[in-house]
């Protein structure tokens, strides 16, 4: 068995804390639609998730993935919107009024999205009992952090500890393989000039998240290229890691190469990879085919020391 197979996630946290399974959880956790939380947590009591809307030829569709689908395949402009600081206030007001003393609500980098910001605006009327953070980060990298959060929350952790687990999301990588550049030129991401300039040249960039941002790290002039590369980054970054490591893939309309890579990386993973399917708030601006990998330690460890998120 792999060294990295053999970590369990059991006693990842400190010693005095234990799994209680309560019904009815202390403190309330909020995400948003562009957090790819793995499917195994969204279950959990005291968790809601906010979606990012979509608008497609002007029509608002939620998270419909079909109708983003539609839309990107008969050319149809796309973006995305903030969500109204009342959907937030509507998400505390339940978690409040199903028992919960406190609310954390966690959420996509301020740099890509005004998310964070609405969620502040609809905390201001709770007294202080929301604390908002923003992860710096986006897609699994938020998911693998909100899934943290909520395994040391239900291990009975204070509020303090889970902000520590927040301010340790940017150790978590992700790289996406994008197969065209005109979803992100129409959507403001790079320049008109970019775009013609990486359709004549066949570029199919690799993009990362810097400091909350969007960065291109390389430009391998072929998918099949960018999807090799993508393997390499998740190794890379797995081999030179302190402890085990989880990994994920995630795409939109490329389930079948998402499983090939998956395949690929399953011995340097501690869990089986997490396969998901991008969220609409993200492919909206990737377009179909996207590819993409995330690698985050299985073990967090806050410490006094951890850098912390940006909050209110």
């Amino acid at each position: 068995m792999n060294e990295r197979q053999k970590s369990s996630r059991a006693g990842w946290l400190p010693k005095w804390l234990a799994p209680r399974g309560l019904s009815r959880p202390r403190i309330g956790v909020v995400t948003d639609s562009a957090s790819c939380l793995p499917q195994a947590f969204r279950d959990r009591a005291g968790l809601i998730e906010v979606d990012i809307p979509i608008i497609v030829d002007n029509h608002v569709q939620g998270a419909d993935t079909q109708a983003l689908m539609m839309g990107l395949a008969m050319g149809k402009p796309v973006k995305t919107s903030r969500p109204a600081p009342g959907e937030f206030a509507r998400a505390y007001r339940q978690l409040f009024d199903a028992g919960c003393e406190q609310v954390i609500s966690i959420h996509m980098s301020g740099a890509l999205s005004g998310t964070a910001e609405s969620a502040r605006l609809a905390a201001a009327d709770f007294q202080r009992k929301v604390t908002v953070l923003d992860s710096n980060t986006v897609s699994l990298p938020l998911g693998f952090t909100v899934a943290d959060v909520l395994d040391a929350r239900d291990a009975g952790a204070p509020m303090q500890m889970l902000e520590q687990i927040v301010g340790m999301a940017t150790a978590n990588s992700v790289y996406f393989a994008v197969p065209s550049l005109e979803q992100l030129r129409r959507g403001g991401r790079i320049s008109a000039l970019s775009s013609v300039l990486g359709s004549l040249l066949n570029v199919k960039p690799i993009l990362t998240i810097d400091q909350g941002a969007i960065t291109a790290l390389e430009k391998p002039r072929s998918f099949a290229r960018a999807q090799a590369r993508l393997v390499a980054l998740a190794l890379r970054d797995a081999r030179s890691a302190q402890g085990p490591v989880r990994l994920g893939v995630m795409h939109f309309g490329a389930a079948e190469l998402a499983t090939e890579i998956a395949t690929e990386l399953a011995p340097f993973s501690s869990q089986p990879v997490v396969i998901e399917s991008l969220p609409a708030v993200l492919a909206a601006h990737t377009g179909m085919g996207v590819l993409a990998v995330a690698v985050a330690p299985l073990d967090p460890q806050p410490e006094n020391g951890s850098p912390n998120p940006s909050g209110s």
